[in-house]
């Protein structure tokens, strides 16, 4: 994101999609064929108009992104749910497809990981080598990064105070990950409930998920950064990994395109849910910046301690997680003397705030379907039922295969 952009003036998104085999729905790592055959040679990025394509740590995953920043969000819709037909017009005679959600929901990361071996791979092999790449936080998990540009130390700050407040609520509207080693776990978004473990080895790189209180460059790389690379130098001696993206909080600052990257974000059936979620995400943090409900010395004051139960609430029940603490009600315009859901919650900011945002017709009624029938994740788990056979879940993922193949959100 160029540092000419301020606040709300231009958006990054990148979306992540597991490839399998059109049969059996297994895993199916073959992003290298795909990269290759559109660009001709191989590679580990191709330009494919206005967005690029690109490998990521593992070989059955392929993401689309926007080829720098664009004006909005609704301008790309369309154009994401283009690429994915493209993508998947290029797997169909290797036999394969793109499937949607987050998680894969039965696939062995221990046994059927297999890691991108072309460039980059000196990163890969040191991540490897740290932390076992072999696993569900790792090589099974799938999601949506939204890149927002600031254009100074004081728009940073005030971006970074009011994501922070916003990651708490995000899986109520985003979760899509129910299953994990083909069981329905009781957890709505497991991939980041692995996701939040799985470099617990050191500790700082992801902290408790929400990013702490900090809100200027000096004191972010004061307190996060240098804490973190210090703390991996034993296992990184090198330096390798001694980069911003190691960084594994739900946002991460990326100094380097001025711009703050969410990652909490599971991956929805769709690009036109996608843009849902992504659109109404960036209506709450407008709001919030333009001091609508709090000040912005109201939003600094929040620290992790008060934050992260939230959203391990949020992480587990999604839409249903009780809000009982009525100051981060408060935040958000929500006087309530009883407790609230974090789904009534995001309805009311959605009523509110919703109509001055741009939302085309799909993506609109995407985010109605999720806020009236609960995220991703509640609506897959009300397909399958309690104790699914195996036929019924590969039955829900093949109608959701096609969901993403269509354009469509998912219907129980």
């Amino acid at each position: 994101m160029p540092g000419t952009l301020g606040l709300f003036e231009g958006y990054g998104v990148e979306l992540e999609y597991m490839i399998v085999d059109r049969e059996s729905l297994a895993v199916f790592p073959v992003s290298d064929r795909i990269l290759a055959a559109q660009g001709g040679e191989l590679a580990s990025e191709v330009e494919v108009g206005p967005l690029c394509w690109s490998n990521e740590l593992v070989l059955h995953v392929i993401e689309l992104k926007t080829n720098g920043p664009v004006a909005a969000l609704d301008v790309v819709v369309e154009t994401f749910s283009d690429h994915v037909k493209k993508i998947n017009a290029l797997l169909r005679p290797l036999g394969g497809q793109l499937m949607p959600t987050a998680m894969h929901p039965w696939m062995d990361p221990f046994r059927e990981t297999r890691l991108w071996p072309y460039d980059n791979r000196e990163i890969y092999d040191t991540y490897d080598r740290i932390f076992g790449c072999s696993g569900h936080g790792w090589s099974n998990l799938q999601s949506v990064h939204l890149n927002l540009p600031f254009g100074n130390d004081e728009e940073f700050g005030r971006l970074h105070a009011a994501i922070r407040l916003v990651l708490p609520l995000l899986p109520a509207l985003a979760a899509s990950s129910p299953f994990m080693d083909g069981r329905l776990t009781g957890y709505l978004d497991n991939r980041l409930e692995v996701y939040r473990l799985n470099q617990r080895l050191v500790p700082s790189v992801t902290g408790r998920v929400i990013p702490e209180p900090v809100f200027t460059r000096r004191a972010y790389e004061r307190e996060i950064l240098t804490r973190m690379y210090k703390d991996i130098e034993a296992n990184d001696p090198e330096g390798i990994l001694r980069y911003e993206w190691l960084n594994s909080r739900g946002a991460i600052a990326r100094f380097d395109r001025r711009a703050i990257e969410i990652r909490i974000l599971d991956i929805q059936e769709c690009p036109q849910a996608d843009f849902a979620v992504l659109g109404l995400t960036s209506a709450i943090l407008k709001a919030l910046v333009a001091e609508t409900w709090c000040s912005f010395a109201q939003q600094k004051a929040w620290q992790v301690d008060a934050l992260a139960p939230i959203l391990l609430h949020t992480i587990r029940d999604g839409e249903q997680a009780v809000i009982e603490d009525t100051r981060y009600l408060d935040l958000f315009g929500v006087s309530s003397p009883e407790r609230c859901t974090a789904g009534e919650l995001l309805s009311s900011l959605s009523e509110r705030i919703l109509p001055v945002e741009r939302m085309d017709d799909n993506t609109g009624a995407a985010l109605q379907r999720i806020l009236k029938e609960g995220p991703l994740a509640r609506r897959i788990s009300k397909a399958v039922g309690e104790n699914p056979a195996p036929a019924e879940i590969m039955e829900v993922y093949r109608e959701l295969c096609l969901c993403l193949a269509e354009g469509r959100t998912f219907h129980v």
